[in-house]
């Protein structure tokens, strides 16, 4: 699935020590040809072409058992590479993280839920009505009204006038999942601000993991500990998560943020782009018609909102 649009403006990540993170090396520094757009275009290929492996993946462990594997692979990922510390954080901030740890299993068990019922198109420009509505609110302009309605009548031609061309609950698990991301934004800022670095993310993946782990078992039980169904589910971990963290944390140094924004509100071509190359899932010209209008309305209000404010980036991806 896709990674929400930030409402805050991060300041330069700092080690404990207050010193400036070196600057990458290695593979990070070959991945850094690519260029700045390259880097954010990558990381949202990553990103719904994991989503479509992901598909892939359910007749094997079910929705909830997909996200349990993905949340426990980037869980175990992030912990190893960001080592938190759990020592001196106050009650306050264990409570923003746990609650973050919740909105994003939330996010992440609507969405797979969704995509086991609609095609995949269709569910991410649902989905990406939360985090749009949310930046129509923030901004409160006149002129988001127009970016409101460009939005309706895209989710209006994508239901064919009703949803008749779609399963009302994959839609109902849609719409859930955007506005688990609205809330996402929220406490991914709320996080970012209590926490260093990526330590906040890397415990509320934990946490996120955990709360999942029962539901996962449940439905898929023993199925969660096939040798190849956990190493699809760590590929769809490893494209969802881990790689687009990294391509997106090099694009962000160099590229502004109304810029990566907007590259963001593409994500819904892509994931259609990823549907029919990998699940065969082909969208008649009022859908493709539909998710236009719903990528302008992001793209119309991610410019006003950054053309009176800061502009920021999106948070991570869960």
């Amino acid at each position: 699935m896709t990674a929400p649009l930030s409402t805050t403006t991060p300041t330069p990540a700092t080690s404990g020590d207050g010193r400036r993170p070196s600057a990458p090396r290695g593979p990070l520094r070959s991945l850094g040809s690519l260029g700045p757009v390259g880097l954010v275009l990558a990381g949202g290929i990553s990103v719904q072409f994991g989503g479509a492996l992901a598909v892939t993946l359910m007749p094997r462990a079910g929705a909830l058992g997909v996200v349990t594997l993905r949340l426990l692979a980037a869980a175990v990922v992030l912990l190893l590479v960001c080592r938190p510390r759990l020592r001196g954080h106050s009650r306050a901030d264990w409570g923003t993280v746990i609650v973050f740890g919740i909105t994003m299993g939330a996010m992440n068990g609507l969405f797979y839920e969704a995509v086991a019922r609609i095609p995949l198109g269709p569910a991410v420009t649902l989905e990406v009505l939360g985090p749009l509505a949310l930046s129509v609110v923030a901004s409160r302009r006149a002129i988001n009204a127009l970016w409101a309605g460009l939005a309706l009548a895209g989710v209006f031609l994508l239901g064919g006038g009703g949803f008749g061309n779609l399963d009302p609950t994959g839609v109902g698990f849609a719409l859930g999942a955007g506005a688990m991301w609205a809330s996402y934004i929220v406490f991914s800022a709320r996080t970012g601000r209590r926490f260093p670095q990526a330590d906040g993310l890397a415990l509320a993946m934990a946490v996120a993991a955990l709360l999942f782990l029962p539901l996962g078992i449940a439905e898929a039980g023993t199925r969660l500990l096939n040798p190849t169904t956990v190493a699809l589910g760590s590929a769809v971990a490893l494209l969802s998560s881990v790689l687009p963290y990294t391509l997106e944390l090099l694009a962000l140094r160099r590229l502004p943020a109304p810029t990566f924004a907007i590259l963001m509100s593409l994500e819904p071509a892509i994931a259609a782009t990823a549907g029919f190359l990998i699940l065969g899932q082909s969208l008649t010209p009022t859908e493709a018609a539909a998710i236009t209008l719903v990528i302008a309305a992001t793209i119309g209000a991610v410019r006003t909102q950054t053309s009176r404010t800061k502009p920021v980036p999106r948070a991570p991806e869960a």
